[in-house]
C-alpha cells in the first residue's frame, strides 16, 4: 500500500488482543480510517499493558494472539483496502528473566555472546564492578536483604538448575561458581540457608562470584554501569548501532514487511539511539531491500519517528524518514487556539499563587540540575570521565580537574535547549553547531569568568563540534588505551544519549507538574513558556510540512499525553476568560484554607483545580455520588502521580504517603463528602475498594456545585475549540492520527487514565445510526454525547478518500480573512491542479458564547461575526459545497465567503468546489 490516508492508534495487551482489533475493522473502515497503528506486538513482560518492555523482539507476543492472529488481522484489513503501521522498540529491552539475551549476560558476563549487545560499561569508575553488571533490583539495601532472607538460593527442578531468588525476581548462578556435582540438592540449599549465619556467609560468597552485583534499587542513580531507558532500571539500553544487534531486533518487523503484513514502521524513542540518523538510513535501506514483490517494487517504505521537537527545531534532510508521530502538530494545533493576551495574565496569576516570579525556563534549568544531581548521577559521572580523558589528551596534565569538568558540564547540560544534537561524523552539521553554540552562550553567562571555566567550556564544546586537526599526540602515562578520535566519539555518544532522558524527565515529568499557569500547554511536544501562537505561525508550519514532510503523522492525542485533547481544548478557554477564572480561584482558595499551607502546596491546589476543570465529564451530575466517586478516584490517581513527579512534597523515591492521603481527602471533600467519609474514600483508592458513595454525601457541601457550574459555563466554548482542533488535524498537510476512543469527547488524564477500555459497541451504534450525510444540526443539539465529533471525523475522512491526492500532495494556502472578527478565523485551502478544498474554523470565541442566553451549546450567535469573511479570490469565484451541511456557498462580488453563513449551523466548515 501507499502512504496511509488516516490511522488509528490501538493499545494492545492481553485484554485487547489482535483478535479484538480485528473485530473493530468494520467500525474503523466505516469511520474512514485506512490503517491501524498498533502498539508494539513483540513478546513483552507477561501482563504488559503497553508492550514497550520487550523480552523477545523476534516473536509476536502469544498474549496478543501470536503470529496467526496478526496474519488474520492483516488479511481482514487487506480485504477492505486497509493496512498496519507497527510500533517497534529498538532502544531497549526489559531486564526480566524471560529476556534470554539479558539472562545470558548475567549468567556469562563478558563471555556472553550478548555482552556487547547491551550498552554496558565493563570497566566503570568503580573497580569492584569490573566485568560485572550492577543489578539494582533489591527492595532494600543488600545487607538488609541478605539478613532478612530476601536473598535465597533455590533450585529449578524443571530445568535442573540453581537460581538466586531476590526480592521477587530470579537471577542465574554462573557455571562453575557452585560446587554441586554429585551432591544432594537439599544439602546444597541448606548450606546456603540465609536463616543461619554460615548459610548467609556462603550465600554472600556465592553472590560475589557472579557476573552481576545485586544491590538496592536506590543505588542505580549513583552506580549503575549500563544505559537504561530514562531512569527505569527495568529497561536496559541496546547497542542497536551494532550490525548483529540491528539484524536481530529487526528480524521480525522486516519479515512482516517483506510478506506484506505491515505497511510501515513507527520508531519508538529514536533519540535514545547512539546514531539516530545512521539508524534511520539503515532501516530504510533494509526495508527497500525487502519490499513486498522485490527491492524495486511498490511504494517507498513509510517510516515515522517518535521525536520531540523544540521551538524552531525541525527534522532536516539527514533523517530520511517520512516525519514524526505528530507531537509537533499537537502543540501547534493547541497553541493557535489559545489567547496570548490572556496567557500573559495567567502567568501573573500563577506567580501570585506560587509566590515566585521564575519563568518556565528557570523552572526547567532547576529541574535539569536536580535530575543531574539525583537521578542521572551515574550517567553524568561516566560522561565527565570520558570528557576529562579527552581533555587530558590535548591539554597539559592536571590543568583541569575532573571536578572542574563536572561543574562546567552541569551548567552546559542544564542549558541545553533541545532533546539532543546529532554529531555523527567528524564535524557537526550547521543545525547541531547552532544548538551547541546556543547552549554554550547560556552556560557562559552562568559560569565564573575568573575561574577559567569559560575556556574549559570552549574546549568542551569545540570537541562536540569537531575533531581538531593535527596529528595524533602520543599517549600520556595513565591515559586510556584508545586514540583521540575514538575517545571523542565515545564522549559525544555519552553526551547525546544523556540529553534526551534528561530533557524528558526534567520537562515532561517534573516541570509539567511544578509550573502551571495553564495546564493545557503542559503537554508532550509543547513548551509551557509558549502559551499561544498566531494564525500566521500556524499557516507557516503547515506550509513547511506540506513541502518537506507531507506524510508525517498529525496527532492531537496519544498514549503518552498528559490530558485528553478535549480537556486541553476546554482549558484553553481559560486564556480567554481570565477574569471568571480568577474569581473562581479566589472562591476555591478561601474554602478550607490551612494556616500552614506552603507556596508549593498552593501551586499544587491551583494545578489540581485545572485538572478537575479539564477532566470533568459533561454528564457528571452533582447528585450522582457513585459517578462523583468514580471521578474523584481518577483525579486522586492523577494527583498522586503529579505529586511524585513534581518531587517537592512527595516523590517516587521517597513518597510521603500521609501527605498524599491528606491531598486525596481534600479532593473528596471538595466533591461534597464529609471529612470522615472523604478520608475513607481516599483510603479506598489504594485498597482498590468501592465503599458506599452515597453515605455522607451532600451536593451543597464542598465546592462541588461551584466546580460544576464553572465547567458548564465554559464547556460549550471548549467544544468549539475541540471541533476546530479536530478539523485542523484532519485537513492539515500530513496523515491524521486518531487515538483509540477519541472520536467521542476525550477528557482523560495521564496514563493509565488515557488507556481505559473503549466503549466500542456504543461508538458502533452511534456511527450506524448516523447516515453518511448525518444531520449535523440534530447532533449539535445533543453535543454532550460526543456523536457530533464522530460525525465530523467521518465526514472529513470520507472527503479524504474521495480527494486523496489533494490531501496527500496538495499545497496548503493561507486564506486572508477580513472584517471585525478576522483574527477569530483560521482559513486555508488545500489545492492540487484544479481541485480545491477550503477549511475554516473559529478561534478565541469564548466571550461570544458566554454572552449568549441559555444553553445554546457550541453554536456561536451569527451576529457576533458581523462583517467577517474569508477572501477566496484566488479560487476563481466558484460555488463551494459544505461537506457537513450540504449547503452551497457562493462567494460575494468581492470574492468573500461571510463567516455568518459558514458557521450558521456548525462551528467549522469544509468546502469543496461543486
Amino acid at each position: 500500500m501507499s502512504v496511509p490516508r488516516a490511522t488509528v492508534r490501538l493499545q494492545l495487551h492481553a485484554g485487547f488482543t489482535l483478535d479484538h482489533a480485528r473485530e473493530q475493522i468494520p467500525y474503523y473502515a466505516s469511520l474512514g480510517v485506512s490503517h491501524l497503528y498498533l502498539s508494539p506486538i513483540s513478546c513483552a513482560v507477561p501482563g504488559s499493558l503497553h508492550g514497550y518492555d520487550v523480552i523477545d523482539p523476534t516473536r509476536v507476543n502469544p498474549e496478543l494472539g501470536g503470529e496467526p492472529a496478526l496474519r488474520a488481522l492483516s488479511e481482514a484489513l487487506r480485504a477492505r483496502g486497509m493496512g498496519i503501521l507497527l510500533d517497534i522498540v529498538p532502544n531497549h529491552m526489559a531486564t526480566h528473566p524471560g529476556n534470554a539475551w539479558w539472562w545470558d549476560v548475567l549468567a556469562r558476563g563478558r563471555q556472553s555472546r550478548y555482552a556487547h549487545w547491551f550498552d554496558i560499561d565493563w570497566r566503570p569508575a568503580d573497580k569492584t564492578l569490573y566485568g560485572k553488571v550492577l543489578a539494582p533490583f533489591l527492595a532494600q539495601d543488600y545487607a538488609g536483604s541478605l539478613a532478612g532472607g530476601e536473598l535465597r538460593l533455590v533450585h529449578d527442578g524443571e530445568r535442573d538448575r540453581y537460581l538466586i531468588e531476590a526480592s521477587g525476581g530470579r537471577f542465574p548462578v554462573a557455571d562453575g561458581t557452585l560446587a554441586c556435582r554429585g551432591r544432594d540438592c537439599t544439602e546444597i540449599l541448606a548450606e546456603h540457608d540465609p536463616a543461619e549465619h554460615r548459610g548467609r556467609w556462603r550465600l554472600h560468597e556465592l553472590l560475589k562470584r557472579q557476573h552481576y552485583r545485586l544491590c538496592g534499587w536506590r543505588c542505580a542513580a549513583d552506580s549503575i554501569n549500563w544505559r537504561r531507558f530514562f531512569e527505569i532500571s527495568g529497561l536496559a539500553g541496546l547497542r542497536i548501532e551494532e550490525p548483529e544487534v540491528f539484524d536481530a531486533v529487526h528480524e521480525l518487523p522486516l519479515k512482516l514487511y517483506e510478506q506484506g503484513l505491515i505497511d510501515g514502521l513507527r520508531i519508538d524513542h529514536v533519540d535514545g539511539l547512539a546514531r539516530p540518523l545512521a539508524y534511520c538510513r539503515r532501516l530504510r535501506e533494509a526495508m527497500r531491500a525487502r519490499r513486498p514483490g522485490g527491492a524495486g517494487a511498490g511504494a517507498e517504505p513509510w517510516v515515522v519517528v517518535e521525536k520531540i521537537l523544540a521551538g524552531g527545531e525541525v527534522l532536516d534532510e539527514r533523517w530520511q524518514v517520512d516525519g514524526t508521530t505528530g507531537y509537533d502538530f499537537m502543540d501547534q494545533a493547541a497553541a493557535v487556539l489559545h489567547d496570548a493576551h490572556g496567557g500573559a495574565r495567567l502567568i501573573g496569576l500563577w506567580q501570585q499563587v506560587c509566590g515566585r516570579s521564575d519563568t518556565a525556563a528557570d523552572f526547567l534549568r532547576e529541574a535539569r540540575t536536580t535530575m543531574l544531581r539525583r537521578h542521572f548521577f551515574a550517567e553524568r559521572n561516566a560522561l565527565v570521565r570520558r570528557v576529562h580523558e579527552l581533555i587530558h589528551m590535548r591539554a597539559r596534565p592536571g590543568e583541569w580537574s575532573q571536578e572542574a569538568v563536572d561543574r562546567v558540564l552541569e551548567v552546559f547540560l542544564a542549558c541545553f535547549p533541545v532533546y539532543r544534537s546529532y554529531v555523527e561524523g567528524a564535524e557537526a552539521a550547521d543545525q547541531d553547531r547552532a544548538v551547541i553554540d546556543r547552549a554554550a552562550a547560556q552556560a557562559r553567562a552562568r559560569l565564573d569568568p575568573d575561574s577559567g571555566e569559560h575556556r574549559l567550556l570552549d574546549l568542551v564544546t569545540a570537541w562536540l563540534i569537531a575533531i581538531p586537526p593535527g596529528t595524533q599526540p602520543a599517549r600520556r602515562p595513565g591515559a586510556p588505551l584508545c586514540d583521540e578520535a575514538a575517545c571523542r566519539q565515545e564522549a559525544v555518544r555519552r553526551f547525546e544519549q544523556l540529553t534526551p532522558p534528561l530533557a524528558a524527565k526534567s520537562l515532561e515529568d517534573t516541570v509539567f507538574y511544578r509550573y502551571g499557569p495553564l495546564l493545557s500547554r503542559n503537554e508532550v511536544g509543547s513548551d509551557p513558556s509558549v502559551l499561544a501562537e498566531s494564525v500566521e505561525a500556524f499557516h507557516a508550519r503547515n506550509a513547511w510540512r506540506a513541502e518537506h514532510y507531507p506524510a508525517s503523522l498529525l496527532a492531537t492525542a496519544s498514549h503518552d499525553h498528559k490530558r485528553g485533547e478535549d480537556a486541553r481544548a476546554r482549558l484553553a478557554v481559560l486564556s480567554e476568560r481570565v477574569e471568571e477564572w480568577e474569581r473562581a480561584c479566589r472562591e476555591w482558595a478561601a474554602w478550607k484554607t490551612q494556616e500552614c499551607e506552603t507556596p508549593s502546596q498552593s501551586a499544587e491546589r491551583y494545578m489540581l483545580w485545572q485538572a478537575m476543570v479539564g477532566a470533568w465529564p459533561l454528564d457528571l451530575h452533582p447528585r450522582d455520588p457513585e459517578a462523583l466517586a468514580a471521578f474523584g478516584r481518577r483525579i486522586v490517581q492523577w494527583q498522586r502521580k503529579a505529586l511524585r513527579e513534581a518531587k517537592q512534597n512527595s516523590s517516587w523515591f521517597d513518597p510521603d504517603l500521609d501527605y498524599e492521603l491528606r491531598c486525596a481527602q481534600y479532593v473528596h471533600e471538595l466533591l461534597g463528602w464529609a471529612p470522615a467519609q472523604a478520608r475513607r474514600l481516599a483510603e479506598a483508592v489504594d485498597a482498590d475498594e468501592r465503599p458506599d458513595a452515597s453515605d455522607g454525601h451532600a451536593p451543597e457541601a464542598g465546592l462541588l456545585c461551584s466546580f460544576h457550574d464553572f465547567v458548564q459555563d465554559i464547556a460549550p466554548a471548549g467544544a468549539v475549540n475541540s471541533l476546530a482542533q479536530t478539523v485542523l488535524r484532519l485537513t492539515s498537510p500530513g496523515v491524521p492520527d486518531l487515538y483509540q476512543g477519541t472520536e467521542w469527547w476525550d477528557f482523560s488524564l495521564v496514563d493509565p487514565d488515557n488507556r481505559r477500555a473503549v466503549d466500542y459497541p456504543g461508538r458502533r451504534r452511534a456511527l450506524d445510526a448516523a447516515a453518511a450525510n448525518a444531520d449535523m444540526a440534530a447532533l449539535l443539539a445533543h453535543w454532550r454525547d460526543g456523536r457530533i465529533k464522530q460525525a465530523v471525523i467521518r465526514a472529513v475522512l470520507a472527503l479524504r478518500a474521495q480527494a486523496e491526492a489533494v490531501f496527500a500532495r496538495g499545497a496548503c494556502l493561507p486564506l486572508e480573512t477580513a472584517g471585525r472578527r478576522r483574527e477569530h478565523v483560521i482559513a486555508y485551502a488545500r489545492r492540487l491542479g484544479g481541485q480545491d478544498v477550503i477549511v475554516a474554523v473559529p478561534r478565541l470565541c469564548a466571550q461570544a458564547l458566554a454572552e449568549q442566553e441559555g444553553d445554546g451549546g457550541p453554536r456561536i450567535d451569527m451576529t457576533y461575526w458581523d462583517d467577517t469573511g474569508i477572501m477566496v479570490s484566488a479560487l476563481g469565484g466558484r460555488d463551494m459545497k459544505d461537506i457537513f451541511t450540504g449547503k452551497t456557498h457562493r462567494p460575494s462580488a468581492n470574492a468573500e465567503l461571510p463567516a455568518q453563513r459558514l458557521f450558521a449551523e456548525l462551528p467549522c466548515a469544509v468546502l469543496v468546489t461543486t
